[in-house]
């Protein structure tokens, strides 16, 4: 990376974590570094709550996705307006009136203490690997600017984000978000203009996406219904409706950002602007993966886009036979371009019949693409022992590098970069909340002075920043991102989500019955995703469904809720 990147990377990140600190108040009172005191406007919270499920996966992962799968990745986020309406009807006014710090406070009120225990710690596991997935992203950026190992980049990355997160509370966090989605939207676009520029002077972009189009790239429905496809329709509309309503009602990195809201009526309006402006910004966001397939027709790519895993194959053991594989994709390129062409071709010529050939013969040449760079990294999982190795996360950054104009690529290193510090400050913001709150206070201190709650507070936060980092080493070879972040938190919200329905929907529900649901939710997910190939989307509906049943059940068995508790409520 140039020298001028570097001083735009390091000068505009600099800036953006002073101005964060500098607006935070009252961090030295619990409250106001928690939630801020409940002054935040509703736009920003809005705009933060946006930036936190956004993160440098977006910028990295999901376009790495609009790239090897196209835009029906799109269909996971049908549901996502349903759920703000449903939620900003129930649960952020029942949560905002509560006066809690966490969500998981009301399930004692409702329950016991074993079931707020229970449900606490699964959102502290879910949460703390879902922040490492996080890291991973920018991680997978740095190893390849500077040569580093993935150990590296990720202690880079998280160590000032962990100082950032103890120092600035969730107002320093908050109005970072504002800026970072400003800058994460002008980083889109530069992408996009830089693949359509990027074309062939005879190829236009309805001719590339035409040929997009004839790997399956630009198809945004899937109607069937199967369970073990991850993106269809009904996947989206119905599974993804369990997985947004448990991640933006009951997940406390959420639940966080609304609460700081000024009035209840702006803790809604914060939620339902994702439900206005997710759906449009995703297609944005994988739109730039197809664009950027479509410049790699024409213009030659890596045969594995990390360098530095190329560059261990082409020094080691298997380096003949990386070599081979390498002259055997230069082939395959060329008459993908050829095809490719083609296709343009006959677009413009108006024949249907030899679009419709064109098409079909670009397709092969692209499977027959695909097949090399498919043997390509099974021989780096092979010769490097990384049995996980995929190289989807590292299409992006490669693009960055060889095509951004000096100056733009730092510019958007900024994006990826702060869009990680931003989300991961968020999360171990909401990881040392529920820690303290949840735990350290109720069980150990419970009437400590707010000093010691906030000193305590920044110690749980280093402690899972370090737990964070070293769980995106692992994940960083997993594949995409974006799908890697939305596999675990699978294994857990179904179940989470089921809980916080018996306390709302099932009068009767007692703590008996609620405990054993939980843990049979959880039982039955890691089952299914042990033995079975069904969609992890679905997995959200197990868990919430096997809850709600076996609760109901245990506590009706149990004598169900006790009359007086019932009218508390």
């Amino acid at each position: 990376m140039h020298v001028i990147d570097w001083v735009v990377l390091l000068g505009v990140t600099g800036w953006i974590i002073y101005d964060g600190l500098r607006r935070t108040k009252h961090a030295n009172e619990l409250d106001g570094y928690l939630l801020a005191k409940r002054s935040i406007p509703w736009w920003a919270a809005g705009l933060s709550v946006m930036a936190t499920q956004l993160s440098a996966i977006t910028m990295i992962g999901t376009t790495g996705q609009g790239y090897a799968d196209g835009l029906r990745f799109v269909q996971f986020y049908f549901a996502l307006p349903l759920a703000m309406i449903v939620l900003s009807m129930t649960l952020v006014p029942f949560f905002y009136r509560s006066g809690v710090y966490t969500a998981y406070e009301y399930l004692e009120r409702r329950f016991d203490a074993k079931t707020r225990t229970f449900t606490s710690l699964l959102f502290l596991l879910s949460r703390g690997m879902s922040c490492g997935v996080v890291i991973s992203a920018p991680a997978v950026v740095l190893s390849l600017v500077l040569g580093w190992d993935l150990t590296a980049t990720a202690l880079l990355i998280g160590l000032p984000a962990i100082i950032f997160t103890m120092f600035g509370g969730v107002q320093a966090v908050t109005w970072t978000d504002v800026k970072i989605m400003v800058i994460i939207v002008g980083a889109l676009v530069a992408l996009i203009v830089a693949a359509v520029a990027g074309l062939p002077g005879e190829v236009s972009v309805v001719d590339g996406l035409h040929a997009a189009a004839a790997t399956g790239r630009m198809r945004t429905f899937d109607f069937s219904f199967d369970l073990t496809n991850q993106y269809t329709f009904w996947s989206g509309t119905l599974a993804a409706l369990f997985l947004f309503c448990s991640y933006f009602g009951t997940d406390q990195s959420q639940v966080q950002r609304y609460l700081t809201a000024r009035s209840e009526d702006g803790a809604k309006q914060a939620l339902l602007v994702s439900a206005y402006w997710k759906i449009p910004l995703q297609l944005v966001v994988l739109l730039v993966g197809v664009l950027v397939f479509v410049f790699y027709l024409f213009t030659p790519p890596p045969l594995i886009f990390s360098t530095v895993h190329a560059e261990r194959l082409a020094a080691g053991p298997a380096a003949g036979e990386y070599r081979a594989l390498q002259a055997e994709y230069e082939t395959a390129l060329d008459a993908r371009r050829e095809a490719a062409l083609a296709v343009g071709a006959a677009r413009r010529a108006g024949s249907s019949d030899a679009l419709r050939t064109a098409r079909e013969q670009f397709r092969l040449a692209d499977e027959a693409v695909d097949g090399i760079r498919g043997r390509a990294t099974a021989l780096v999982r092979s010769a490097g022992g990384e049995a996980s190795f995929n190289d989807t996360n590292y299409i992006i950054p490669s693009f960055i590098l060889s095509q951004i104009p000096v100056g733009l690529v730092g510019l958007i290193f900024v994006a990826v970069m702060m869009a990680a510090t931003s989300t991961i400050a968020a999360e171990l913001n909401a990881l040392a909340t529920t820690s303290i709150i949840d735990f350290y206070r109720r069980l150990f201190r419970p009437s400590a002075t707010d000093r010691h709650y906030l000193l305590v507070s920044r110690g749980v936060t280093a402690f899972w920043g370090v737990f964070a980092c070293l769980v995106a080493i692992w994940a960083a070879e997993l594949g995409s991102l974006i799908e890697v972040v939305n596999r675990v938190g699978s294994f857990f919200y179904g179940s989470i989500l089921g809980v916080f329905i018996l306390a709302i929907a099932v009068p009767r529900a007692n703590g008996h019955g609620a405990f054993v649901g939980l843990i049979a939710g959880m039982s039955v997910v890691a089952l299914v995703t042990a033995y079975t190939s069904v969609a992890f989307l679905w997995h959200n509906v197990i868990g919430a469904v096997v809850v709600v049943v076996v609760g109901t059940i245990v506590s009706v068995l149990t004598g169900g809720r006790p009359a007086a508790a019932a009218a508390d409520q």
